[in-house]
């Protein structure tokens, strides 16, 4: 029998990158920013992965993936992504996956839900039926603005919390009615701001971004 592949999965953020690997209690993580190359990133990752054993790495990219390849650079974070050979650098197989859509596909449990990431920006996914579709709501304008421009970390500075709570209820509820919601998983920094959780909503886990990484791996899954 086939031993279980063993997966290292790598979070990208604006602020960290954390990783974690199959059988592994305690995630590790290490500053990113906009100094933050790609081969910096890759170097990093292996030292401080260097006592785990892996087989393969999953990696939640900030930003927007096609066919499992940046086609845009990070906004937070320096340049380089887009061309870069993930495998060549890790020596071993890569999958990529948008990050907010690594954490939604960690977060599913049934039918259809919509992950909110409320960071920096608008982190978006939608999970069908456990088949994951990277989404970009955040980049629909709504008058002069994007929810992102209302939901992310600049709209909460501008609107202030009472205001910006307000906001993400209504933005909440014409999501779960346009996109025939079963549920919304709010995760990012923000969500711990939220007093009270909208209706049809659940708390996510950041945690859930290395089960979505373990998950890409599992058999069957492209």
């Amino acid at each position: 029998m086939k031993a279980p592949v063993k997966v290292l999965a790598v979070d990208i953020g604006g602020t960290n990158v954390k990783i974690l690997a199959t059988g592994q209690k305690d995630r590790r993580k290490f500053p990113s920013g906009k100094g933050l190359t790609p081969r910096r990133m890759v170097t990093r990752v292996k030292q401080l992965a260097k006592d785990w054993q892996y087989d393969v790495v999953s990696i939640g990219y900030p930003g927007v993936l096609r066919d499992g390849r940046p086609v845009a650079e990070p906004k937070n974070l320096a340049k380089g992504w887009v061309r870069f050979d993930f495998e060549a650098a890790f020596g071993c197989p890569v999958k990529m996956i948008n990050d907010a859509a690594m954490q939604a596909l960690g977060s599913y449990r049934r039918g259809t839900m919509l992950f909110l990431g409320l960071g920096t920006g608008l982190g978006t996914a939608l999970v069908v039926d456990g088949t994951v579709v990277p989404m970009e709501l955040g980049h629909l304008s709504l008058g002069g603005r994007t929810f992102e421009d209302d939901l992310g970390v600049a709209g909460l500075k501008r609107l202030g919390g009472k205001k910006w709570r307000k906001r993400v209820e209504a933005v909440v509820e014409r999501f779960v009615s346009a996109l025939l919601l079963d549920e919304v998983v709010l995760g990012g920094g923000n969500a711990k701001k939220l007093k009270r959780l909208p209706m049809g909503c659940r708390m996510g886990d950041n945690a859930n971004a290395f089960l979505g990484g373990f998950r890409l791996w599992e058999a069957g899954r492209k």
